[in-house]
């Protein structure tokens, strides 16, 4: 027995290579594929983690984040906006400091101020270069007698009204969507009421002192309700989401489409159509137009054990795996080398070329408001064309909300 256990050799075991799964809290409305693609993907090149995707719903990110950080349950990585409460998290010491990154190195210069805290912490990475605009049917204007795009609200109405009597519906509304509703009228509503008239607007919003209970502000609301009034929007617009606004346009049913520049790839394709674009002209006559141009929603990382798992796959979705999300999105990528392979769109670059010249711009809603002012505001936008309230009375509300929020936070 004992010469017999000399002579054979036990195999060592080895031990299973250990596996981290990650949780990724995402707001994808128009690329949920997509995402599933890239974590998939990025878990064949990296066998060792595995992305457990969710998927934010409802109206913003705010609201899906909110829970999670009351709860104490935050994500590994997750979508968040570029706006105070984001940064706020990161300063809190939420949201890891993605500052040493090859995907923070890569970004463009102008983006990185909207990823910085007050305390000079960077905090997530853009996933565009953001800007909603106008698209629109050109068979439409042209069977309309259209011959030239409006350069001021007073003609965009001429041009609605014009559509309107040739039989067709001039403009999708998402009033199931209010989201698109801050991103399209009430970002460039703000970007031409207050951001054209006030340069320090934004310091004067985060201590408190800017007021918005004013008639440009009213004005704003007055806007989208008018339009809605007008009956230059789609029947039923109010139970209209996401995704059955860009049907309407697709389909022809609409001529327009106020919409961001993220939905690209579907709103610019696959059309039995021409489709154009121009800046919507939210300006006075006799005013120049001030555009909405800014950073897109992006992704940060929590602090959270997983934080290093986490970071590899933030890495990922800017490299190898923005090319995926790219082929559906087509929105101008926020980083300063593009793999020549990289899908995009001439008409949206050109269309982001030309507003960067612009001696004024504005960012969208999201990284404009505080977070709770934000979920305010789609209620106010509602309630007024509702016609529970009227359009002085959401000024009020939303200077109370913002200036709420200043008194809470400000420091």
């Amino acid at each position: 027995m004992s010469l017999a256990g000399c002579g054979r050799h036990e195999t060592p075991r080895v031990a299973a290579p250990s596996k981290t799964t990650i949780t990724a809290l995402i707001w994808a409305p128009d690329w949920p594929e997509q995402m599933l693609q890239i974590a998939a993907e990025f878990t064949r090149r990296n066998p060792d983690i595995r992305v457990n995707v969710q998927f934010m719903i409802g109206n913003s990110v705010e609201e899906n984040i909110k829970p999670r950080v009351a709860s104490g349950n935050l994500p590994d990585l997750m979508s968040v906006n570029p706006n105070a409460y984001s940064a706020e998290l990161a300063d809190q010491g939420l949201l890891a400091n993605v500052g040493d990154t090859a995907a923070w190195n890569a970004m463009l210069d102008p983006l990185k101020d909207d990823w910085t805290s007050r305390r000079a912490k960077h905090f997530g990475i853009s996933g565009g270069v953001a800007t909603t605009l106008i698209y629109y049917n050109e068979n439409m204007f042209a069977k309309a007698g259209i011959t030239s795009l409006p350069t001021n609200f007073d003609e965009f109405l001429a041009v609605c009204e014009r559509l309107k009597r040739a039989g067709f519906t001039p403009i999708m509304w998402n009033g199931g969507f209010p989201n698109m509703l801050g991103n399209g009228p009430f970002s460039f509503g703000f970007a031409n009421n207050v951001v054209a008239r006030d340069p320090d607007w934004k310091r004067k919003m985060a201590d408190g002192t800017l007021d918005l209970n004013t008639p440009q502000v009213a004005d704003i609301f007055a806007r989208i309700a008018l339009i809605a009034d007008r009956g230059y929007v789609q029947d039923g617009f109010m139970a209209t989401d996401y995704d059955q606004g860009i049907r309407l346009f697709k389909e022809g049913r609409v001529a327009m489409a106020f919409h961001g520049s993220w939905a690209a790839g579907l709103l610019l394709h696959d059309n039995p159509f021409d489709v154009g674009v121009f800046i919507p002209p939210w300006n006075a006559p006799g005013k120049r137009v001030v555009p909405v141009l800014g950073s897109e929603t992006g992704f940060a990382v929590g602090e959270t054990p997983n934080k290093a798992a986490a970071m590899r796959f933030l890495e990922f979705i800017a490299g190898d795996g923005f090319a995926i999300l790219q082929r559906k999105r087509q929105n101008i990528p926020p980083f300063t080398h593009v793999a020549p392979n990289m899908v995009g769109n001439a008409k949206i670059a050109d269309y982001t070329a030309m507003v960067s010249t612009y001696p004024l711009t504005s960012s969208p809603y999201y990284s404009v408001l505080p977070s709770n002012s934000i979920e305010q505001l789609h209620r106010l936008m509602l309630d007024v064309l509702h016609r529970k309230i009227t359009p002085k009375r959401a000024a009020a509300l939303l200077d109370a909300s913002v200036k709420n929020e200043a008194k809470m936070h400000y420091k």
